[in-house]
């Protein structure tokens, strides 16, 4: 195999929804209060709902800009590339960049669609979660067939429209669902809670993949406001440790076997110690703890259930071994600032090239189908999907790849020099909050 012939799913990307997403999805009472898409008077883009304005920032949506652009500012629509919220450009973008199918999760309802738990009015919430989904299966995913992996939102502050939901979005061919990895942190029961048994039942029977993304639930510590920001964003990936033992200690995962849980963004590097490490503290403390994996070890539960993706991770590649070939898949996290484009076929192959022809296969997609039940070659041919076929695509259409400056506040006064912090960060966030 070369790096042109892989054929590559990315089951982590992300989109900025477009001002217009409801338009075709609501109307009458339900559109006048959906989520507003708005302008601050210095041009920069925010959602307006139920009192809660949300910008537009930076980070999130990078792709294309030059490095020493990157920052932490809010933005425009008109500061990004135009694949960040144009689903017929994202799908040129994904050519260029060699990626077959893509599972994107949302930006401003936040990627586990938290924000629809968190506004006071719960009945006007549940209508516009639900003409979110159906922007995202009806439009988004299903302007490109087989090119998008569709994954929705569930109103979970409410079980029964959960489960009503979960069945909902099955008839539509949704196979997966964004979830918290810590409902606690919407106040609501937590996942060892009784609340949840109707979710487990139905999220099974529907045969959906539970994703788990970074950043929804158990945050990213970082250790003070002087804390050089590279400091916090190297963290980022590992903080999905934390939900990754909790659910793994989950007693519903015994009396439903073939639950499934994807670890989105979290990486591979750090599981063969995060699993040997379980094992270990199961041997010395299961006589006194009652904990509900009996005879079997933590690892081998782990690595029945849970989907590993990464992004750029060498070490746990070497590692596969202690990982699980079978339990891994590729991420390119586009438009984000941990994004590759348009280079990742030549850095994911920079990695993989070690690997047999089979496990690359498993690694750059067939794992994410298996895992997602999502069948791209129904309808698109193989030898069409792959990184030399899409990339010729993008070359006939002529997709412009050249970074473009974009503009945008830097997190330092012109000439500062020092390392930026986690406080200048939060400062900038404030600052605009007050703006908005």
């Amino acid at each position: 195999m070369e790096m042109n012939d892989m054929v590559i799913i990315s089951v982590d990307d992300h989109m900025s929804e477009p001002p217009e997403m409801f338009d075709k999805h609501l109307s009458g009472d339900a559109y006048a209060t959906a989520p507003k898409f708005r302008k601050t008077d210095n041009g920069t883009s925010y959602w307006e709902y139920q009192g809660r304005k949300l910008p537009s920032v930076g980070l999130n949506a990078v792709v294309g800009r030059p490095l020493e652009e990157f920052g932490m500012e809010p933005t425009s629509l008109e500061q990004l590339r135009e694949g960040v919220y144009d689903v017929h450009a994202r799908v040129d973008d994904m050519n260029v960049n060699g990626i077959a199918a893509s599972l994107c999760f949302g930006s401003f309802v936040s990627f586990d669609g938290s924000l629809f738990s968190k506004v006071p009015d719960k009945d006007q919430a549940l209508v516009h979660l639900r003409g979110y989904n159906d922007w995202h299966v009806d439009e988004w995913c299903a302007a490109h067939p087989g090119r998008f992996i569709p994954c929705g939102i569930l109103p979970i502050w409410n079980m029964d429209a959960t489960v009503e939901e979960i069945k909902r979005l099955s008839a539509k061919g949704c196979t997966s669902v964004s979830l918290t990895d810590n409902p606690t942190m919407l106040g609501l029961p937590s996942i060892h809670n009784a609340y949840w048994e109707p979710f487990w039942k139905a999220i099974t029977d529907a045969d959906m993949t539970m994703c788990l993304h970074i950043g929804t639930g158990n945050p990213a510590p970082h250790a003070s406001m002087e804390t050089p920001i590279e400091a916090w964003i190297s963290t980022m990936p590992m903080a999905i440790a934390v939900g990754a033992a909790d659910w793994l200690n989950l007693e519903a995962l015994k009396r439903y076997p073939s639950m499934k849980i994807a670890l989105s963004e979290g990486s591979i590097g750090w599981v063969p110690y995060f699993l040997e490490r379980c094992d270990f503290s199961h041997s010395r403390h299961h006589a006194w703890t009652h904990s509900t994996f009996e005879d079997e070890k933590p690892s081998k539960l782990f690595r029945k259930h849970f989907l590993n993706c990464f992004i750029e991770d060498e070490f746990g590649l070497r590692n596969l071994a202690d990982i699980g070939e079978d339990m891994v898949a590729y991420e390119c996290d586009y438009p984000h600032s941990d994004c590759l484009w348009p280079e990742a076929p030549e850095r994911l192959w920079s990695t993989v090239n070690h690997l047999t022809d089979e496990q690359i296969e498993k690694i750059t997609h067939r794992n994410a189908m298996r895992f997602f039940n999502f069948d791209m070659f129904k309808y698109n041919k193989r030898e069409d999907l792959t990184v030399g076929a899409l990339r010729a695509a993008a070359r006939a259409k002529g997709v412009d790849t050249t970074p473009k400056s974009q503009g945008g506040e830097a997190p330092l006064a012109a000439g500062d020099k020092r390392v930026v912090t986690s406080g200048d960060i939060v400062g900038m966030f404030s600052r605009h909050a007050e703006a908005a």
